[in-house]
């Protein structure tokens, strides 16, 4: 009987029964502007196989010279994970056939990766903290591309023919691997999912990679295995290869756990395996067999020679990493005098670097925060979208906020604005032109407006004059509308009770 026949076990069943062990593996392409060992553009989205040399492709006399950029990359990226950065480290050859690699080897680290025996401490939705050991973080080259047709969504499994595009094949890599991931129980997916993405972020935050997960320029590779309550020997392990987003992450590690779970309770054997995520309906598919390292027959690459990282190198090195983003989110918490919780959702949001920036921008940190989290958070909900992916930069929120600042604008003005550079109607300025939404500022037009409307009101104006001074709602609502909402309501109010006192 095959895996794919058992049906799903109860998420809260397999946490009574079963322990889940982890192990991640992210693959971060680097931002450098040539290959590991070649001179080729590593630029992404050329026209395929346009991007290659002899080297990429694996031609004979070809030798690879190591992409010093790339080891420095590597570097920063491991002292960043607290690592120790090996003064001496090795290529190697991991030998293998697949149409992607031209070579059928793949130069990588293997027994002496540049970084190793790092941490990275993440933090959890409802604000716990979780390290998560790093093993190692070695230097290695990617494959290339393969576009299978005639597959569901570019899958091998059908397909009736595959295209190869060697672009990708040899740009830089850091391959990070965590140790295993114990005693997370109910919430490892959560783990895996924070650990991916604060990873995100530091590699971002570095400048060594965009790590745009969509586009491949990280990916990640999760490991994970079941094993009886009380038991200590791991269970046999599946590998979940190239998920690609957050969201997939999270939804793979809880698939598996709960496909184990009843591959093992109808009393099956899980099968050493790689899978693959189907993004569709959030499961995972069989692949091929999972090699151990010793099918992979390692051995020195001939052709290169040992990486040397002296100490003073390294120093030199770890001076020029900016501000990490957990001591960056501490920092505005206290400059903004957030409380753990505030800062916890705007992180959540996806709103922190958003508000960051438009402050930056000219706003001021209370302003930036509440245009973000309440209207375009909406704006953002309706569409559904992430925060981030609204067509609106930091940039055109500030120049709103300047705007309604100023008395340009009201309120309800800058949020028609904003409506107007979401429906793509251009700038803001230029929304601001063509929705004619600038606040009328003729005092004689806003004040005839007001003594209309209390002309038409008598009774509103007899209840002010009595004392009840909250009834002019009406008379500021009559006045907005005589002035198709133009006109500043500080300045209606101001002149109301001017006429009335």
């Amino acid at each position: 009987m095959t895996a794919a026949s058992y049906d799903l076990l109860d998420y809260d069943e397999v946490l009574e029964k079963y322990d889940p062990v982890m192990g991640l593996e992210v693959h971060v392409e680097l931002s450098t502007n040539s290959k590991m060992f070649s001179t080729s553009s590593a630029r992404f989205g050329d026209e395929p196989n346009s991007n290659v040399d002899p080297t990429s492709l694996g031609l004979p006399g070809a030798l690879p010279v190591v992409n010093a950029t790339g080891v420095e990359y590597a570097i920063k990226i491991g002292l960043a994970l607290n690592c120790s950065i090996a003064e001496s480290s090795r290529f190697a050859r991991k030998n293998y056939f697949y149409p992607d690699q031209p070579k059928n080897y793949q130069i990588s680290q293997y027994d002496e990766p540049i970084a190793f025996d790092g941490y990275l401490d993440v933090v959890l939705e409802d604000g716990t903290e979780w390290r998560v050991e790093i093993e190692r973080a070695h230097m290695e080259e990617d494959t290339g591309k393969l576009t299978h047709l005639g597959g569901v969504d570019g899958r091998i499994h059908g397909a009736t023919a595959s295209l190869v595009d060697c672009n990708r094949a040899g740009v830089p890599l850091i391959e990070i691997v965590t140790k295993p991931i114990e005693g997370a129980g109910a919430r490892a997916p959560e783990v895996a999912k924070a650990y991916v993405g604060a990873l995100r972020e530091l590699v971002a935050a570095l400048g060594v990679s965009d790590a745009r997960m969509d586009q491949g320029s990280m990916r990640c590779d999760a490991n994970l295995s079941l094993r009886p309550i009380g038991q200590e020997k791991f269970g046999t392990r599946t590998e979940t290869k190239n998920i690609n987003s957050l969201r997939s992450v999270e939804q793979a590690i809880r698939f598996e756990m709960m496909r184990q779970a009843a591959v093992l309770e109808e009393g099956g054997e899980i099968v050493q395996e790689t899978r693959h995520y189907q993004e569709t309906d959030g499961t995972t598919s069989k692949g091929r067999p999972k090699e151990t390292s010793e099918d992979y027959r390692y051995f020195n690459d001939p052709d290169l020679p040992p990486v040397i990282a002296p100490r003073e190198w390294v120093e030199q090195i770890r001076a020029t990493l900016p501000e990490l983003p957990w001591l960056r989110r501490a920092r505005i918490q206290q400059e903004w005098q957030l409380s753990d919780e505030e800062m916890r959702d705007l992180v959540n949001a996806g709103a922190l670097d958003l508000i960051v920036s438009t402050v930056e921008a000219g706003a001021s940190a209370d302003e930036a925060r509440a245009w973000w989290v309440s209207y375009l958070a909406g704006k953002a909900n309706e569409q559904g979208v992430e925060l981030g992916e609204l067509p609106i930069s930091p940039e055109q929120v500030a120049r709103v906020i300047a705007l309604v600042r100023e008395g340009k604008l009201t309120t309800k003005m800058g949020r028609s604005a904003v409506d107007g550079v979401l429906a793509g109607e251009g700038g803001v300025d230029e929304v601001v032109a063509s929705r004619g939404l600038e606040v009328v500022r003729d005092d004689g037009a806003i004040e005839a407006a007001v003594d209309e409307a209390l002309a038409a009101n008598p009774d509103i104006v007899e209840k002010y004059r009595a004392g009840n001074t909250k009834v002019t709602g009406a008379i500021v609502g009559a006045v907005m509308k005589a002035t198709r909402g133009k006109a500043d309501p500080k300045q209606v109010n101001q002149l109301i009770a001017k006429k009335l006192s």
